[in-house]
């Protein structure tokens, strides 16, 4: 578990409050499960790293509270986060579209 994540105590598949949305993407380097990697800095910055091409954009709190990302030139979107738990250690987070319904998952590295 990221040492920044060590006061939370969610049970897997808890939706990660807004309050806490910062320190869950920040809390370190994100592996997807196709293998690629993202970086979410402090600032709103994110990295995007997929076969070592390397994408930027943005990510912020939408005004519903939930996580948003912006890649330019135009692709917006909002996901709703939960908490990967396992032996009660946060591991990772669950993304799911709040248009599609698609979701992802992520470990943190």
């Amino acid at each position: 578990m990221p040492r920044s994540l060590e006061s939370l105590s969610p049970a897997d598949g808890d939706q990660v409050a807004t309050k806490n949305l910062l320190a869950a993407l920040t809390a370190g380097r994100i592996v997807y499960d196709n293998g690629a990697e993202q970086l979410f800095d402090h600032d709103g910055a994110t990295t995007y790293v997929d076969r070592g091409h390397s994408t930027h954009g943005d990510w912020y709190v939408d005004a519903d509270g939930r996580f948003a990302s912006f890649w330019p030139p135009s692709y917006r979107a909002s996901y709703d986060l939960h908490w990967m738990v396992e032996d009660g250690s946060i591991v990772g987070l669950r993304f799911t579209h709040c248009g599609d319904g698609s979701q992802f998952s992520g470990r943190y590295a």
